[in-house]
């Protein structure tokens, strides 16, 4: 499947979750077989054109596409958490949400210095968890250079918050004005 025909596989949800937010449900291509593989095929393809020695994902929907690369890729799979899920010492980063702020936790061991992890997700919106995850696997030794999207909401300028911090963006995607 196309892009195009993948774009006609996400539901639009609109006033959600307040009045004038057009939401993007990527719960209709997930249940969808074939555009859910065709997804991940596209993905793949970018990461491994990238040189990817591994994924990470975040939590939770980064997950679902994440290790499903990784697996077509046939390399590792790097879960970026919320905090206290994981069992072990981990390192975590604080950052910025439009209202408040979050965090992010990662097992240390997860990664081999130098090691090249491509970042996979469903969407880029605001990029605040897509930045603040490139900077935790940076500060645990991976080289970080390329991050792969199902979705671009381009107006809302994450995907150049990620190049600014040098990492190479592309999303199979855009809705622009939303």
């Amino acid at each position: 499947m196309t892009p195009t025909e993948l774009r006609a596989l996400i539901r639009t949800v609109p006033d959600f979750p307040e009045p004038g937010i057009q939401f993007r449900d990527i719960t209709t291509l997930i249940a969808h077989g074939e555009g859910l593989r065709a997804a991940v095929g596209h993905l793949a393809k970018a990461a491994q054109q990238s040189g990817a020695e591994a994924i990470a994902g975040m939590e939770a929907r980064g997950f679902i596409f994440g290790a499903a690369v990784a697996v077509e890729l046939g390399i590792g799979f790097i879960p970026v958490r919320k905090p206290g899920k994981l069992p072990v010492p981990t390192i975590g980063i604080d950052y910025a949400l439009e209202y408040g702020t979050d965090r992010l936790e990662i097992d240390p061991d997860a990664i081999r210095p130098g090691q090249r992890v491509s970042i996979v997700d469903d969407l880029i919106a605001t990029g605040g968890t897509a930045v603040a995850a490139t900077r935790l696997l940076r500060e645990i030794g991976a080289e970080v250079s390329s991050a792969h999207f199902v979705i671009d909401l381009p107006d809302l300028g994450g995907a150049t918050q990620l190049r600014e911090q040098g990492v190479r963006v592309d999303a199979l995607i855009d809705f622009e004005g939303d």
